[in-house]
C-alpha cells in the first residue's frame, strides 16, 4: 500500500465524526442530509467531513436523478487492516511473553506461601 494513502486513511479515521458517517455508510448509502441528521452540526460542516472521506478513498458519490448518495469505500480499510496485521505477530508473541512471566510469578507467589499465611 503506498504509505501516502495509508496516512491519508489512518488521517482520515481519526476523528470520530467521520468513523460514525463510515459506520453509517456500511448499512448502505445515504445523502449527506441523511448523514447529518445524528450530528449537532451543518450540512457544509458534515460536506467538509465527506471531502476528507473522500480525499482518502474511503467515501464516493454518486448521482441519482436529484440525489447524491454517498457510499463506502471498503479498500482503503482493507489495505490499513492488512498494515495492521503485519504487528499482530509482535503483540501475540508479547502477550504470551507477559501470560509465560505472570504464570512464573503466580507459582513463586503460591510456592513461598505457608499455611496459614493470607
Amino acid at each position: 500500500m503506498d504509505t501516502d494513502e495509508l496516512d491519508a486513511t489512518f488521517a482520515a479515521l481519526a476523528d470520530p465524526t467521520r468513523r460514525a458517517i463510515l459506520a453509517r455508510l456500511a448499512s448502505g448509502e445515504a445523502t449527506v442530509t441523511e448523514l447529518a441528521a445524528p450530528f449537532a452540526m451543518s450540512q457544509p460542516a458534515i460536506s467538509k467531513h465527506l471531502k476528507v472521506l473522500e480525499r482518502a478513498g474511503l467515501v464516493s458519490r454518486g448521482r441519482d436523478a436529484q440525489r447524491r448518495p454517498c457510499r463506502l469505500e471498503a479498500r482503503p480499510l482493507r489495505d490499513a487492516a492488512g498494515w495492521l496485521e503485519d504487528y499482530r505477530g509482535y503483540w501475540e508473541e508479547s502477550f504470551q511473553r507477559l501470560d509465560t512471566l505472570l504464570d512464573e510469578l503466580k507459582s513463586a507467589e503460591g510456592g513461598d506461601r505457608r499455611p496459614g499465611d493470607h
